[in-house]
C-alpha cells in the first residue's frame, strides 16, 4: 500500500511540474505584439519607459515584458493582465510613456 501511495504521489508531482512548465514556456519566452489601433505601416515608436505604466513595476520583473502597439506607439507591460487596465483609460498611460520619452530625449 505504501508503494502504491508513493507511485501515485510521484506521478501527480510529475504531472504538476509538466503542466507548470508548459504554461510558463509560452508566457515568458516570446514577447507578444498586438497591432491595436495602428494604422501605419511604419515601425512603431519605441517605448522608452523602463517600468510598467500600469503597476510601476520594473519591466522584466515578471518575465519577458508583454508588448503591444497602440496607435503607432510600442507599449511595454510587466504582464499581459495589465493591458486590461490600460484599455480602460489608454490616454492616462500614454501620458506616462510620452513623459518618459521626453525625459530621455533631454
Amino acid at each position: 500500500m505504501k508503494k502504491l501511495k508513493f507511485i501515485a504521489g510521484a506521478l501527480l508531482a510529475i504531472a504538476v511540474v509538466s503542466i507548470s512548465a508548459g504554461c510558463n514556456k509560452g508566457a515568458n519566452s516570446v514577447n507578444s505584439v498586438n497591432s491595436t489601433n495602428s494604422t501605419s505601416a511604419a515601425p512603431p515608436k519605441p517605448d522608452l519607459l523602463t517600468t510598467c505604466p500600469v503597476t510601476g513595476d520594473a519591466l522584466g520583473s515578471m518575465g519577458a515584458p508583454y508588448v503591444i502597439v497602440y496607435q503607432g506607439q510600442e507599449v511595454k507591460f510587466c504582464c499581459a493582465s495589465c493591458t486590461n487596465d490600460f484599455f480602460k483609460d489608454p490616454e492616462k498611460y500614454m501620458k506616462i510613456i510620452r513623459a518618459a520619452d521626453k525625459t530621455a530625449r533631454e
